[in-house]
């Protein structure tokens, strides 16, 4: 299909996510490009006029190991021809009971139980209500109201909405949403004259011990993107924030849930961002590069005991939230091809020399720009703020990059890199230099 046809036909046809899509028509004031991909491979895309694009944020932080990965391909068209998809309540699939035990070891077994959706959302509203119905079946119905950090993103549907504070999400549908609270953000950019990101975090630990000294009897559980918070602007923090929010949770009676959707499978360094402050949450929400970018599949890990909080011969006393694809085999087959690729390839440690090789280039062409802010890293994730931006810099920035055939989309004023974990070094130059020449166009 030529690219103008694809174009105009997706415009009558297709109404896309997070998107004005009066940005997307002809004669916008500020056009936002609508690119027509066609094929993809490693950490390249390509469009339907063939020009070769490098896809620099993993697709929306799916793709781990880039487009068209022989092995992952396998594995599903493999399981194409044994079983495509089973209702999971009442049935079981050996994929499905692989990945589980799979997942439950890389947290030594600490959260063993494996209840799944298909996206992020799902997985942040499953561990919602699996809290507030834990403390319903302990008899502490008071206990149903949530906390979130300022600037935190857990979804976009009613349900994560009540935990999600970024006001462009959540004014419109207002009415709809369960009123939650958000505490101060560990956010490090926040460091007054002297301080250190640990002091940032002890700051924001301190507001979150005065919160629930207050209203811990009705508090269900705190949930919190482990070190960096991605629509925040991916603010990243010490993970010494980690280890208070654990131990203040632990001594006023809430759950803990670690939202690990964009963050979680190696993205920061570690397969679970968690790990880093030596902490476990008492529910794990996972989705996003957990299939390695080929299949919707979403899950929230929990603990024995709140598993065991379940058990009873009334009914009305297990978990009552499922979804039609729950667990389904393909997109199971996916994840555990991607969990193949972490182990047979150490990609935790091949990442190490990776981000190093991304910092270095990073660094070489971003550390000393004067309109550059708070530039960080973290594991496999980049990002800088600029200073002054215009209010389209993000779609302007976006558009020139697809110029510079990289693709890039800031939130805001915040350029961020999250590349595919196969980018090599000659892909890692050619994605800061498109990079830095988008930057320039737009500021100049």
């Amino acid at each position: 299909m030529a690219a103008a046809d694809l174009l105009q036909r997706s415009l009558g046809a297709v109404w896309h996510p997070c998107t004005q899509m009066r940005h997307h028509q002809p004669g916008a004031t500020s056009p936002l490009p609508l690119v027509p991909v066609v094929r993809g491979q490693g950490v390249w895309l390509e469009d339907a006029s063939g020009h070769r694009i490098l896809d620099g944020i993993s697709s929306w932080w799916v793709n781990l190991f880039g487009h068209c990965h022989p092995q992952i391909g396998a594995a599903i068209k493999a399981q194409l021809d044994t079983l495509e998809h089973v209702m999971l309540a009442g049935c079981t699939h050996p994929p499905v009971v692989e990945l589980s035990e799979r997942l439950a070891a890389l947290t030594g077994h600490r959260l063993g139980h494996a209840f799944y959706a298909s996206d992020g959302a799902s997985a942040t509203e499953i561990a919602l209500k699996m809290s507030a119905h834990y403390w319903r079946n302990q008899g502490q119905t008071e206990k149903c109201r949530f906390i979130s950090l300022a600037g935190g993103y857990h979804g976009e549907t009613v349900g994560a909405l009540a935990v999600t504070d970024v006001p462009l999400f959540r004014e419109a549908y207002a009415p709809l949403i369960l009123a939650g609270t958000s505490v101060m953000s560990p956010d490090a950019r926040q460091a007054c004259a002297g301080e250190s990101p640990a002091d940032v975090a002890r700051r924001a630990a301190q507001a979150l011990e005065a919160h629930l000294d207050a209203h811990h009897r009705e508090t269900a559980a705190l949930i919190v993107e482990p070190l960096v918070q991605g629509a925040a602007g991916m603010a990243m923090y010490d993970p010494s924030y980690l280890r208070h929010a654990r131990r203040l949770c632990d001594r006023y009676g809430v759950h803990l849930i670690a939202d690990e959707i964009a963050m979680g499978c190696g993205r920061t360094g570690t397969f679970f961002a968690s790990e880093q402050a030596e902490i476990w949450p008492d529910f794990l929400c996972l989705s996003k590069g957990i299939s390695g970018g080929y299949l919707p599949l979403s899950l929230v890990l929990t603990t024995d005991g709140v598993f065991d909080a379940f058990l009873d011969d009334d009914t009305a006393r297990g978990f009552l939230h499922s979804h039609s694809y729950t667990g389904n085999p393909l997109a199971c087959r996916a994840a555990l091809a991607t969990l193949d690729l972490f182990r047979d390839e150490d990609v935790l440690t091949a990442n190490i020399d990776r981000s190093r090789r991304l910092r270095a280039a990073f660094d070489a062409r971003f550390a000393d720009h004067p309109r550059l802010r708070h530039q960080r890293a973290r594991g496999m994730v980049l990002a800088f703020d600029v200073a002054d931006a215009p209010p389209d810099f993000s779609r302007r920035f976006f558009a020139a990059g697809l110029e510079a055939r990289v693709l890039l989309r800031p939130i805001g004023a915040t350029v961020y890199f999250m590349p595919p974990y196969v980018i090599d070094g000659a892909e890692i130059d050619h994605l800061m230099d498109g990079a830095a020449v988008a930057l320039e166009r737009v500021l100049a």
